[in-house]
């Protein structure tokens, strides 16, 4: 976290809520989209997920159907078992894990299934495709916990 946009990151994205929100419900999509890749890009390049894992420490995926059937032959249960001991149902009638952090989190904030993640880890935090425009809230709610989503945000603001 070496650049200076990065510096106090957490209270600048709360300063900035405002202007952000503005931003994303006028940015012009195709151009924001064209921009993303190379942005998500240079996100990660000076960010390091390992250092930071607040997804993970204090918000969880959706566990899909096809998620829930891969995980739990990894880890060598049956599906009724892996949730009924890791997941619960949330408001939205998915399924979420039943504790933070997430129990696949390591103390050194390694992923103990990341090869078999669920899709929402692996798309996290979705800087690399139009769920940053079209999901303008949950782009909000990130750019609160995650550096990179923040990261992204102010650069897009700068390009404007």
């Amino acid at each position: 976290m070496a650049e200076d946009i990065l510096k106090n990151w957490e209270r600048k994205s709360a300063d900035n809520h405002k202007k952000y929100k503005q931003f994303l419900q006028r940015a012009d999509k195709n151009k924001v989209l064209k921009t993303l890749p190379d942005l998500h890009d240079e996100a990660f390049s000076k960010i390091d997920c390992l250092k930071c894992a607040n997804c993970c420490k204090n918000y969880s995926p959706r566990f899909k159907t096809p998620d829930v059937k891969r995980i739990s032959k990894v880890l060598g249960l049956r599906e009724s078992d892996f949730i009924e001991k890791y997941l619960r149902v949330d408001e939205d009638g998915d399924f979420v894990v039943n504790t933070t952090p997430c129990p696949f989190l390591g103390d050194d904030n390694f992923c103990s299934i990341y090869e078999d993640r669920p899709s929402d880890c692996r798309r996290f935090p979705y800087t690399d495709e139009d769920v940053i425009i079209k999901r303008k809230e949950l782009t909000l709610k990130n750019s609160t916990f995650c550096p990179i989503t923040y990261y992204v945000l102010e650069k897009l603001m700068e390009k404007k």
